[in-house]
């Protein structure tokens, strides 16, 4: 990947650091123990509808293909406004829509038959993404590295699957082992089985992570920062509202990549009392953040970050 630009990370006291460590990174998934896979007995199979060359790969077929590295932010589908399942990591790892090409598919767009890729998990998760997305250009891959490390057990160990711009239940398949080309309308993963929804792309989302709820900050330059995400469409602004004052913008952060989170921050002039202080973004389609309030079922949390503080 290219260098991460100098003004990418932001010198300020509690925001999120731009690249998430790995012994930070979220988990979420439905493994009771970790599955321990052996890499040399490791097999991934593609095959299905629409697959006229049906593969099988090792480990170290991948490993002699050439990868790619990028930095990309994970979101989990269960994530509450404001929430901690959001992270950014450097990944390296395989092409996916290269892997597939060369068994054949071709995605619904271009004549394929199949619409949606069905991954399994040694641990018999499965899950469904649509091929379009998969085969449009983005870096979607089968990672083998996270953050300069082999993937650590906890986050998939030894393959795991990504696509930039879908939550992680229709798009991150840890100890991936099967890729399955299907239909929508021909089966349901794990989730889909649990009423949430087939197709999530992930939305335009931003977070307060200082200052913390029910801090008590002195009256004068209260640096308020934090993230914005709106993977594989970029951030192109950030506001910020106090009470229910005019929205004020906010410094964005150098952008590395639109699949990358977008670090901001605000100098408030604060005063003394209870104040509440809200967040929005604007991604680079022109979307703006909404306010409308949504549970993370089916297709994921809306709504707008505020935090209550007192000045002192």
């Amino acid at each position: 990947a290219r260098p991460v630009p100098g003004g990418a990370q932001l010198r300020i006291p509690g925001i999120s650091p731009f690249v998430t460590p790995n012994g930070d990174f979220y988990r979420v998934d439905t493994a009771l123990v970790v599955p321990k896979v052996d890499a040399n007995a490791w097999r991934l199979r593609i095959h299905g509808k629409g697959v006229t060359r049906p593969t099988t790969f090792t480990f170290d077929d991948l490993l002699r293909r050439e990868l790619i590295e990028r930095n990309i932010t994970l979101t989990c589908v269960s994530n509450e406004v404001g929430g901690p399942y959001v992270g950014n990591a450097r990944w390296i790892g395989v092409r996916l829509a290269d892997l597939l090409a060369e068994c054949g598919v071709r995605p619904p767009s271009k004549g394929g038959p199949a619409d949606q890729l069905v991954a399994r998990s040694v641990d018999g998760m499965t899950i469904g993404s649509p091929v379009d997305d998969v085969m449009d250009g983005r870096d979607a891959m089968l990672a083998v590295g996270m953050n300069g490390q082999p993937l650590p057990f906890e986050h998939g160990f030894p393959v795991r699957m990504l696509v930039p711009g879908l939550y992680g239940y229709v798009s991150a398949c840890k100890w991936i082992k099967d890729i399955e080309l299907t239909t929508f309308d021909a089966y349901d993963p794990y989730w889909v089985k649990r009423k949430w929804a087939r197709r999530a792309p992930i939305k335009t989302e931003s977070r307060i992570d200082t200052p913390k709820p029910f801090a008590r900050p002195k009256a004068g330059t209260v640096m308020v920062a934090g993230v914005a995400w709106a993977q594989h469409r970029g951030i192109d602004k950030v506001e910020v509202r106090v009470d229910d004052g005019a929205w004020q913008e906010a410094r964005l952060a150098s952008e590395d990549t639109v699949d990358t989170w977008r670090q901001w921050s605000f100098p408030w002039q604060a005063t003394s009392g209870g104040h509440t202080l809200t967040v929005r973004a604007t991604d680079r389609t022109g979307r703006v953040q909404t306010a409308k309030r949504t549970q993370t079922i089916p297709d994921g949390a809306s709504g707008r970050h505020s935090v209550v503080v007192t000045v002192d």
